[in-house]
């Protein structure tokens, strides 16, 4: 008698949403710049957040950009709750190593929960002092982070089935890797950064091979302004 299979833990929809230079970098190298956009394109974030059940974002981009992952105001808010979602989305922090600045600006904004997801590499201290600025703390990996796992526990315990992530290039490059990516909001801007060292939209090791790739096709596309706006879906490996 065969035994029954395991059902797999249903994943949250993963929507990245990025802005970038018409060179393919999010910043300078530096960092000093990182808010290039126009006002169109910080709307349309907002506009994103309001369909999504949580945030999240790396660490360092959660304090370098000074953001707390908030709603955008009360008609984003209205949106949520017309759409049947909590009025406010979750917040989610990610640091492999745990080392997270507890006074960053997020932290000071009790609006909602905040998640943070780290890896076996934080220090009993650190996770300490994690769970005195979260809500919770999810240890999802030894070395580096399982977001598969991660992300079947945000949709198992917080209910979290649409996950909107807002980098940096080193998370989202993580998610490509891992096949979580979805679909990919691409706002490309006016602007050149250059620098070797700047970041892009996906940065790390990358893929070593064309085999290895992320694939997508474009699933829209339009001008506002100077900017142009696209939408990626991932489509399968052939």
């Amino acid at each position: 008698m065969k035994k029954p299979q395991k059902q797999k833990t249903p994943l949250p929809f993963v929507l990245v949403n990025m802005a970038m230079t018409a060179d393919g970098k999010i910043a300078t190298a530096n960092r000093a710049v990182h808010s290039f956009s126009s006002r169109r394109d910080m709307e349309h974030l907002y506009e994103l957040r309001a369909t999504a059940d949580a945030v999240m974002c790396g660490a360092r981009t959660v304090e370098i950009s000074r953001t707390f992952l908030g709603t955008g105001g009360e008609q984003f808010r209205k949106r949520r709750l017309r759409r049947g979602l909590a009025e406010y989305n979750l917040r989610v922090v990610v640091s492999g190593s745990g080392s997270i600045n507890p006074h960053a600006e997020i932290f000071k904004k009790h609006v909602s929960p905040i998640i943070i997801l780290t890896t076996a590499r934080a220090s009993k201290t650190k996770l300490r002092s994690l769970w005195t600025i979260a809500d919770e703390v999810m240890v999802c990996g030894k070395r580096e982070i399982n977001f598969a796992a991660a992300l079947g526990r945000l949709r198992a315990k917080w209910g979290v089935r649409r996950l909107l992530c807002e980098g940096g290039g080193e998370l989202n490059a993580a998610l490509f890797r891992a096949g979580l990516v979805d679909e990919l909001h691409l706002t490309i801007c006016p602007r050149i950064f250059g620098g070797s060292e700047a970041p892009t939209i996906a940065d790390g090791e990358g893929f070593r091979r064309l085999a290895e790739m992320a694939p997508l096709q474009i699933k829209s596309f339009k001008r506002v302004g100077d900017e142009v706006f696209v939408v990626f879906r991932r489509t399968r490996r052939r």
